[in-house]
């Protein structure tokens, strides 16, 4: 009876404790870098990718670790501005409203020292971490791709963070 419980303890430690990592457990640090906004240190984020370079083909991670406090409400609404912004075309205001819904649900306050991470799911969307406890996985692949876009498109705020994150470095 011991063993047993051991070994379901085992088995649910590992679980817990896999959180992120569990869905790109292939991946190796591709780059990392810090955003920062006028000389303040906002957070440092890495790209984990079993791929290089990152292809949208293939499952990728997003990691962040926070420097300062940021409320979720700010997280979404900032994700919004920056995915309207970079939009080729315009989004429906309907499509906007289930996306910031879809962030505020999966969003948590942040403080300094606290990780948030978002891995993406080839034909299926994006799954989202506070630590190692999934928050939210959203089934929309054009979401997915807009919400990575935030970092990964050409025309990010952030284009030497962009180019630390795809190992391109400065």
């Amino acid at each position: 009876m011991r063993a047993f419980a051991a070994l379901v303890f085992a088995l649910w430690a590992s679980a817990a404790c896999a959180g992120w990592r569990g869905d790109v457990q292939a991946a190796k640090l591709v780059g990392e870098g810090d955003f920062s906004v006028l000389g303040f240190t906002l957070y440092r984020a890495q790209m984990w990718s079993e791929r290089v370079p990152v292809d949208y083909d293939e499952r990728f991670a997003l990691h962040i670790v926070y420097a300062h406090g940021v409320k979720r409400e700010r997280l979404a609404d900032t994700g919004i501005g920056e995915i309207r912004r970079l939009a080729a075309a315009p989004i429906p205001a309907d499509t906007l409203a289930r996306w910031r819904a879809n962030m505020m649900q999966a969003f948590v306050d942040v403080g300094p020292g606290d990780q948030l991470s978002a891995v993406y799911l080839p034909d299926k969307g994006v799954r989202f971490y506070a630590g190692e406890r999934m928050t939210g996985e959203v089934d929309d692949l054009a979401f997915a791709r807009a919400f990575f876009g935030i970092w990964l498109d050409p025309s990010t705020r952030a284009p030497v963070l962009r180019r630390q994150l795809l190992g391109a470095g400065q």
